[in-house]
Formats: structure tokens, C-alpha cells, sequence
């Protein structure tokens, strides 16, 4: 049987997903100028697919364009996260709920546990554990919650990614992650889901003391301030 190549990425998807990468490994940062020409010498194409790829980008919400400072990184501030992880909070832990409660397959999560603890850079860790949550939120049952996820998902990373590199704190998301994962592979819905709302409310807290996150557990009410 013939196999079928796999399609080459396009000039425009090359440049963006370049870019992309740099910004959510710092090569990038938040503030810094995105100048075409620059960009194009650099990628070896010409500004065309470079000014696509910053329209997309946009889009997701990782640079802004503006009218007099052309285009820039988004900045990261107190706003910037909480809005982000508002949605986080709000969504995320539902939709692990609903992931252990239909008992969809945990394995891609697993796989993904597994490359962040081996990963040799910090590029490759943060890959992997965006996976994992990913891995978590996907297979909820509802495609339409997972693509509103999917939507903050590349914000959350350069808020990360900004976080991180003020305050490292590897080992412990690292711990967090694991006892999420054995919540929800023993089928503890409700526990996975609270443990996953208290990791994402407690990195945000640690990065941005200023921003007040609320903290409501799928049932009861109830609520945690900064």
C-alpha cells in the first residue's frame, strides 16, 4: 500500500506556529515589537504570510495590533490573568468532572505526565503540560466546551510562561498534577475536579497576589479570595 505524504505546512502556518513557539518560550516578550520585515528575513518568506500569521495570532489573543505601535507580544498583567483564568476556573474543572464521570480514557494524560518529567527544557515541559490538561478537558462529551477551552488555552501559556520565569515552581505543579491524574483514574470526579480547580487557582494566586480568584466547588457554594 502506498503511503500517503503528510501535507507540508504552508509559508503562513510556519510562520505562526514560529512565532508562536517563541512567544510561549520567551524568546519573545511580552511588549516586544513584531516587525514584518524583520520576521520575513528571518523566516525567508516574503511579508505576505508573516502578516497572516500575526493576524491569527492576534486572533488567539497572543500579540496585539495597533494602529501607532504596530504590532507587540501581549503584555501580561493582573487584567490579562485573571480574565484568562477566570474562564479556567469556570470551565475546566466541570469538564474533568464530566470526563471521570463518563470514564473516557486517561491515557493521553498519562503520556503526557510522562514527557514533562522527562523533558530536557523548559519549551518541552510547558508543551506537555498543556497536553495534559488538554488531555483532561477533551474528552468531556461536550466538543463545544473543549473548543472554548482549546480558544484560552495559548493565552494561559504566555501567562505561564511569564510566571514561570519570575517564579519557577516546576516540582510543585508537577506534584499537583499527579495527584489529579490518581483522583480521576480511581474515578473520583468530584475529588479530580476540586483538586484541578485548587491547582489553577493556586498558581494564579502565587503569580498575580493581586488578582482575586473565586473558587467554587461543582454543588456547594462557596468561594476563596486572594
Amino acid at each position: 500500500m502506498t503511503s500517503v505524504p503528510t501535507p507540508i505546512p504552508s509559508r503562513t502556518q510556519f510562520v505562526q506556529d514560529e512565532i508562536k513557539h517563541r512567544i510561549l518560550t520567551g524568546q519573545l516578550r511580552p511588549g516586544q515589537a513584531l516587525v514584518e520585515t524583520d520576521l520575513a528575513a528571518q523566516f525567508g518568506v516574503s511579508k505576505t504570510p508573516v502578516r497572516e500569521a500575526l493576524k491569527t495570532l492576534a486572533g488567539t489573543g497572543l500579540v496585539v495590533m495597533s494602529q501607532y505601535k504596530g504590532v507587540t507580544v501581549r503584555m501580561v498583567d493582573a487584567d490579562m490573568a485573571r480574565e484568562v483564568y477566570d474562564v479556567r476556573l469556570l470551565l475546566e474543572p466541570e469538564a474533568l468532572r464530566r470526563t471521570v464521570h463518563r470514564r473516557a480514557s486517561l491515557d493521553a494524560a498519562r503520556e503526557a505526565l510522562e514527557r514533562a518529567a522527562t523533558a530536557t527544557d523548559t519549551a518541552q515541559r510547558s508543551l506537555a503540560n498543556r497536553e495534559f490538561h488538554r488531555a483532561l478537558y477533551v474528552p468531556c462529551g461536550n466538543p463545544l466546551l473543549g473548543k472554548m477551552l482549546d480558544e484560552v488555552r495559548d493565552q494561559a501559556a504566555l501567562v505561564s510562561a511569564v510566571a514561570w520565569a519570575a517564579h519557577p515552581s516546576w516540582e510543585r505543579e508537577a506534584t499537583e498534577h499527579q495527584e489529579i491524574l490518581e483522583l480521576s483514574l480511581a474515578g473520583d470526579a468530584q475529588g479530580a475536579s476540586r483538586a484541578l480547580r485548587n491547582h489553577i487557582a493556586s498558581f494564579v494566586r502565587r503569580a498575580f497576589p493581586e488578582v482575586e480568584v473565586q473558587v467554587q466547588v461543582h454543588g456547594e457554594e462557596g468561594e476563596q479570595r486572594s
